[in-house]
Formats: C-alpha cells, structure tokens, sequence
C-alpha cells in the first residue's frame, strides 16, 4: 500500500472529523421551552411546530426542545416569572394567568369585552406594542401570540336559574375569573390545567371554566355532561424568550426567528378559528350537551363582568385610552 493512499485515507479521516465536529458544533444554543398545556393541545402543537422550524431557519445552530404538560414542574401561572429568571430559557404561557406579575397581560380577556376572533384581531393589533413592553419589563423577548377559542362552562348537573349555581364549585384560571364566579354565587378554586382531572375524578369540582380544546384533550365527558357557551372571555397565549439568552444568539439568527414568527403566527390563529367547531362536535359525540346558558345565569355573568372593566383601566397606565376607543370603534 502506498504511502499516497495512506496520506488520502488520512485527509478523507480529517476531512470526515471536522465535518463531525462542525456538526456537533452547529447546535450551539439548546432551549427547553415550558409549556402547561398537554401534548394534544393545539398550542402545544404550534410551539413543537415553531421549535422545529426555528431549526431549520437557523441551520441547526439553535436546538430547542418542547416540555408539555407543566413537566418541567412550572405551573401556567408561573411562567412568566421562570422566564424572566431564566429558569427556563423559554415557555408558552396564558398571558391572564401572568397578571399577579403584570396586570397588563389581561387587558383582552376582560369579561364580555371581546365577542369574536375578528374584534380579538383587531385589539391585539392595538394592544401588541404594549405587551412586547410589559415582556421586556420582565426580561424577556415576545415572539408571537396565539388566541385560544370561546371559553365555556363545563358542569356536572343541568344550570336552568341562577339557583342552579349557588355555591357549585368551579375551577377558575386567573383573578378575574375568580371574582367573577364568587360575584355569581359560585365557589371558585384557582387550579391549573395539568391538575383539572385528578381533582375532577376525586371528586373535588362540580364545574370547569375553559375552552372546548381543553375540555376534549382532557375528556371532560368523563367526569361532566353539560357545556355551556359562556363565552365570558377572549384570551391569548404568549411564547417568549429570557432576554439573556435571546441577547446571546446572533442578530441574523434573531431575525430569522422573528421572521419565523411573523410567517407562523397568522396560520396558528387559522388552527384557533376552526377549533370550536371541531371540538364542540367531539363534546357531543361523547355524551355531552353544548347549548347557550340559561337567560338568567347569562345575564348575571355579563353584567358582573363588564364591572372589571373600570377597574382594570384605573389600575394599568395606559389602558384607558385604548379600551375607549376600541369601543367606539366596535360601537359598544
């Protein structure tokens, strides 16, 4: 043999490790993203989606891995703040669940004041500014924001009257929802999602407040008959990054992924429009009622609601002018 051929069997052999080592190397930046809601979810499926993507717009150079169902041990409510002290890099979060940290991110699910996907368009259009700043205050990056549907009550027994609901205990998601229910004489608990059905089977919950997604990924029918289309409040989900890290990766790769984010998030609003349909049609084939709630009960809710709005616009700079307008505009 050669020494020609033995000096190329060791220029193919470098050649081959520094294509391993560039491979390896490519990876520089790994995030694990928290997420509370379960594999099935759609927002779940938008971020596994996202994180993929971001992959590929950045060549590999950036490796993130999605973590649902509160696994990391971060609850909904606690997102924000494990964002902002880099506990973890990145999460998905329900932005009214983050309102003990910044009041501001509950400016759209504001009892009764969004009655359709068209009018929450409209107002993150108006609000969207204000929440990259509130993000930023609490040192992190906003990507992109995603709706979730209608929301409803999920109950046990039949609701006819108001009587029907006096002292049914409900789950609950944020502040608001919590006093609205106790203003309408429900017993309220403030619970996360991935702990919904284990109190649901002990026994510990006559009634969920959520969306018909939630409530087909955890199989409400097993525990619940009755839906109730409620439709008190229109929210949305938040993907964010520690401004740290996000600060650590390249200006082109931040572009890439904003870019990314600017081409995503109108399709993930597509996956949110036609969810209710879907999944009030699944509710159903399972056994469980979906109609509009009683006049009464209805009318309390709304009326109670509407009282939140002051009360938020006296509390968060800014959010009186924008709520003014917005309701001009919208007529109401």
């Amino acid at each position: 043999m050669g020494t020609g051929f033995v000096r190329g069997i060791g220029i193919v052999a470098a050649f081959s490790s520094a294509l391993l080592l560039a491979g390896v190397a490519s990876a520089q930046t790994k995030w694990d993203a928290s997420v509370p809601w379960g594999p099935s979810e759609y927002h779940t499926k938008n971020l596994i989606r996202f994180a993929a993507e971001i992959g590929r717009v950045t060549d590999g150079r950036i490796e993130v891995t999605v973590h649902a169902g509160g696994s990391l041990g971060i609850k909904g409510p606690e997102s924000l703040r494990a964002v902002s002290d880099g506990i973890v890099p990145m999460a998905e979060m329900a932005g009214f669940q983050q309102t003990g940290e910044e009041p501001l991110l509950g400016f759209e699910a504001l009892p009764f004041l969004i009655n359709n996907f068209d009018e929450l368009e409209d107002f993150v259009s108006r609000i969207r500014p204000l929440y990259a700043a509130a993000f930023e205050r609490n040192n992190q990056k906003l990507i992109y924001m995603v709706p979730w549907p209608s929301q409803n009550i999920f109950t046990k027994t039949e609701v006819h009257n108001l009587g029907d609901i006096d002292g049914m205990r409900i789950r609950t998601y944020n502040k608001t929802s919590t006093e609205l229910m106790t203003a309408i004489g429900m017993s309220p608990a403030l619970i996360s999602s991935p702990d919904i059905v284990p109190i649901l089977a002990a026994g510990g919950l006559d009634a969920v407040m959520t969306s018909a997604t939630t409530a087909v990924a955890q199989k409400y029918w097993e525990f619940l008959k009755h839906t109730y289309q409620t439709n008190h409040l229109w929210a949305l989900n938040e993907v964010t990054i520690n401004m740290d890290a996000w600060n650590a990766i390249s200006a082109a790769d931040q572009k890439a992924i904003m870019g990314l984010a600017a081409e995503l998030e109108p399709q993930f609003w597509d996956v949110a429009r036609g969810e209710d349909t879907i999944m009030y049609a699944k509710l159903k084939e399972n056994g469980m009622t979906v109609g509009a709630p009683a006049a009464d009960f209805l009318a309390a809710l709304q009326k109670s609601g509407k009282e939140f709005w002051g009360a938020f616009t006296d509390t968060v700079d800014g959010s009186k002018p924008i709520l003014d307008k917005f309701l001009a505009d919208m007529g109401k």
